[in-house]
């Protein structure tokens, strides 16, 4: 920051935080949170995941949600366009 380019320091901060992030869960690899009382309960990458049933109808979720969306998001942008006008029936 004391050179002017707070995009730099940005970046820098953000990369150091990435790297600590990805030696961290490069430490504990298969294993993505640790129990304290047993390294039986600790939840890894097997465990962890849904089964084929449960993604294929998160998709179709998702296939049919995300334009709902998006569609709305649309709409809503193009209702209220433009510049607010502040006359004497608004508040």
């Amino acid at each position: 920051m004391h050179l002017g380019k707070p995009g730099y320091a940005f970046f820098t901060s953000s990369m150091v935080i990435l790297a600590f992030a990805t030696l961290f869960s490069v430490a504990i690899f298969p294993n993505f949170m640790l129990s304290t009382i047993d390294p039986a309960y600790s939840v890894t990458l097997d465990n962890a995941r849904s089964s084929q049933q449960t993604l294929g109808t998160m998709l179709i979720i998702a296939a049919i949600g995300i334009p709902c969306v998006l569609s709305y998001t649309v709409t809503i942008y193009w209702i209220f366009r433009g510049k607010v006008k502040l006359d004497p029936h608004s508040y």
